[in-house]
C-alpha cells in the first residue's frame, strides 16, 4: 500500500514550499493538489495554478512522486496541457502521474464563459480528451481531427522522461469513464462514498475484462476525505483505515494536509503522528 498527500495550492510559495519538502521527509509515496480555477467554499480566497504549483514543488523535492488530482476538459485544451505537462515530467526527473477526470458541473465548468455540458457531452469529452492525451504524449508529431479536439501536427518534442508516455491515474464512476481508465490508465481513482466503492471496483475489472486487460495491471486510488474516510483521528484510527483500503483491493490511499478551517481542518502535529504510523 503507498499513501499519498494532497495540498490545496492556497498558499503563497514561500510558506507552501515546506509543506511539500515536509511531505518527501515524511515518507510520502506520492503528493497531489487539486486542478481548479477555484475550488468549492474556497472559491473566494486566495488560489494558485496546479501545474506552476507542481513544477515549484518538483524543484525542491527529489523523490516524491507529484500529480493534479485532477485535470479535466473543463477548462483544459489537450494540445497546451500536454506541452506542459512534458515539462514538468522534465523539471521533476519522470516523477510526474497525471490525474485526470471528466470534471463536474461547479464553477469550473461555467468560468470560460460556456453553458455546462451535460453529462452525456461531459463523458463524450473526457474520453476524447483523454485519447488525445495519449497521443500526444507519446508521438513527436500529432494530426487529430475529433469531435470535440483537433490538433494540427502538435509537436511534442522532445516528448516525456517518462516512456512511452507519463503515467494516467483516472478518475472514474460511470461506464464511459471506467472504459477509459481500463484503456488509458495505469491507475483508477475514486472519490466515492464506502457503500458505492464496491460496485465501482466491479465496474473496473467488467471494463478491464471487456478490452482483455488484467484487472490487477491498474492500480487503484483512494482520495480520501471528501467522501471515503480517512481515519486521520488517531495513529491506531490510521493504521487501521490503510489497512482496510488494502483488503479492499486499493494499492494507493490519499490524505489531505491539514489547515486551519474546514476543510480538511486539522492539527499537523497529530497528522504527522497518526500518518507516522503507517509511513
Amino acid at each position: 500500500m503507498r499513501v499519498g498527500v494532497c495540498i490545496l495550492p492556497e498558499l503563497r510559495w514561500s510558506e507552501q514550499q515546506r509543506l511539500w519538502q515536509r511531505a518527501e521527509e515524511l515518507g510520502f509515496d506520492h503528493a497531489w493538489t487539486y486542478d481548479h480555477l477555484a475550488w468549492r467554499s474556497l472559491a473566494d480566497g486566495p488560489w494558485f495554478g496546479a501545474l506552476p504549483t507542481l513544477t515549484a514543488a518538483a524543484s525542491v523535492t527529489s523523490t516524491i512522486r507529484l500529480g493534479p488530482l485532477v485535470a479535466s476538459p473543463n477548462y483544459r485544451h489537450p494540445v497546451p496541457l500536454a506541452k506542459e505537462l512534458i515539462t514538468l515530467d522534465d523539471v521533476s526527473m519522470g516523477r510526474l502521474t497525471l490525474g485526470v477526470g471528466a470534471g463536474g458541473e461547479g464553477w469550473d465548468a461555467a468560468v470560460l464563459g460556456q453553458a455546462p455540458w451535460s453529462a452525456k457531452e461531459r463523458s463524450s469529452r473526457f474520453a476524447e480528451f483523454v485519447e488525445l492525451l495519449d497521443l500526444l504524449l507519446r508521438n513527436p508529431d500529432t494530426t487529430y481531427d475529433g469531435t470535440w479536439y483537433s490538433a494540427e501536427r502538435a509537436r511534442t518534442h522532445p516528448g516525456c522522461v517518462q516512456q512511452p508516455r507519463i503515467p494516467f491515474a483516472v478518475a472514474a464512476a460511470g461506464p464511459r469513464g471506467m472504459a477509459v481508465a481500463a484503456e488509458y490508465g495505469q491507475m483508477w481513482v475514486t472519490t466515492g462514498d464506502r457503500s458505492s466503492v464496491p460496485d465501482q471496483l466491479k465496474r473496473l475489472e467488467d471494463a478491464c475484462v471487456a478490452i482483455d486487460r488484467d484487472p490487477s495491471s491498474i492500480d487503484r486510488l483512494a482520495l480520501t476525505g471528501l467522501e471515503l474516510p480517512s481515519g486521520l483521528e488517531s495513529a491506531e484510527a490510521f493504521a487501521d483505515s490503510v489497512g482496510r483500503y488494502a483488503d479492499e483491493g486499493f494499492t494507493d490511499v490519499v490524505v489531505h494536509w491539514p489547515r486551519q478551517a474546514e476543510p480538511y481542518a486539522g492539527d499537523v502535529a497529530e497528522f504527522e503522528r497518526a500518518v507516522s504510523a503507517v509511513l
